[in-house]
């Protein structure tokens, strides 16, 4: 929460320090001058910080969704975590032993996203060789649909890879994305699910903003008419990411390791993704090149809670 909110607060401030840049700069010349070189002077500011955050996406990845992701591996497992060690300490301690750089994780997740994107390519697929008029264009709407319900899968995957503690984090990610692709059809639907649920809370949470961004467009007319709307689907963002979908991550954790239980990867599928996603067989390449126990025995093994 207060990373999130902290970024919504920078885009505030930062957005605010370049309109009001513009304002100045606006004071040689008449009232139209002024209102549009406060505007562009926010469009700067938002511009400035979005580029920082872009630079600044790995470092949060690192620090803040994966350690999120190794503190719920252990409740959900039902462990305790270690005496004397924070929650935040023992995040950063699991993940740096797993992934001791960052951009091997943030290469790690993009590589996954892939996939998992591929995978749900396959429903659309399935439906585009069906004599069904309007098929093609249904096919469109749910593909995109699936692309946002399985923006949140690739923290699952890697919620695999730490809670496995090989010491192949690249193996046990292409082993999660095969059980994955073999239990795909629950996974979707549950993801399908969530979907609704957490856009569909962001939405609320956005109608409930815009009253005070409505006051402060009747406060301050004019070029701030739509920094109101801005602020509004910002902290709407906020809510989702700091609170709505870590309940979405969190279920899909429990209904992925529950169906996963006792199943072992099965070969076809293996085969199968590697046909499908280049990205897969880049992840295998450096599953089977990293070293490790993991890479020396590539026999699957059954999954165990």
């Amino acid at each position: 929460m207060a990373v999130c909110f902290g970024i919504t607060l920078g885009y505030i401030l930062v957005t605010g320090m370049g309109a009001g840049v513009g304002w100045g700069i606006g004071g040689f010349g008449d009232a139209d001058f002024r209102a549009t070189t406060t505007a562009w002077g926010g469009f700067a500011g938002f511009g400035i910080f979005g580029a920082i955050m872009y630079w600044a996406r790995e470092y949060i990845l690192y620090i803040v969704k994966a350690g999120h992701i190794a503190v719920l591996v252990e409740l959900l497992d039902g462990k305790q975590l270690p005496q004397g060690r924070s929650q935040v300490s023992h995040a950063s301690a699991v993940v740096k032993e797993r992934f001791p750089q960052a951009s091997a994780l943030f290469l790690m997740d993009q590589l996954i996203k892939g996939v998992v994107r591929a995978i749900s390519g396959l429903l659309r697929g399935i439906l585009t060789i069906l004599p069904v008029p309007g098929v093609q264009q249904l096919a469109s709407v749910l593909s995109a649909f699936l692309r946002i319900a399985v923006g949140f899968v690739d923290e699952v995957i890697l919620a695999y890879a730490i809670r496995t503690r090989s010491d192949n984090a690249w193996m046990s990610a292409r082993e999660a994305l095969v059980l994955y692709g073999q239990n795909y059809k629950p996974m979707l639907k549950n993801a399908a699910w969530l979907a609704l649920v957490v856009y569909g809370l962001s939405f609320l949470v956005f109608a409930l903003m815009l009253a005070p961004a409505a006051l402060i467009v009747y406060l301050v007319p004019g070029a701030w008419a739509a920094g109101g709307v801005v602020l509004a689907l910002l902290f709407a963002w906020s809510v989702k990411a700091a609170l709505l979908e870590p309940f979405a991550i969190t279920c899909m954790m429990q209904v992925y390791f529950d169906t996963i239980e006792g199943q072992t990867p099965k070969p076809e599928w293996d085969s199968k993704l590697e046909q499908m996603s280049g990205k897969f067989r880049k992840l295998k390449e450096r599953a089977f090149g990293s070293g490790g126990a993991a890479c020396t025995d590539p026999t699957p093994q059954p999954v165990s809670q």
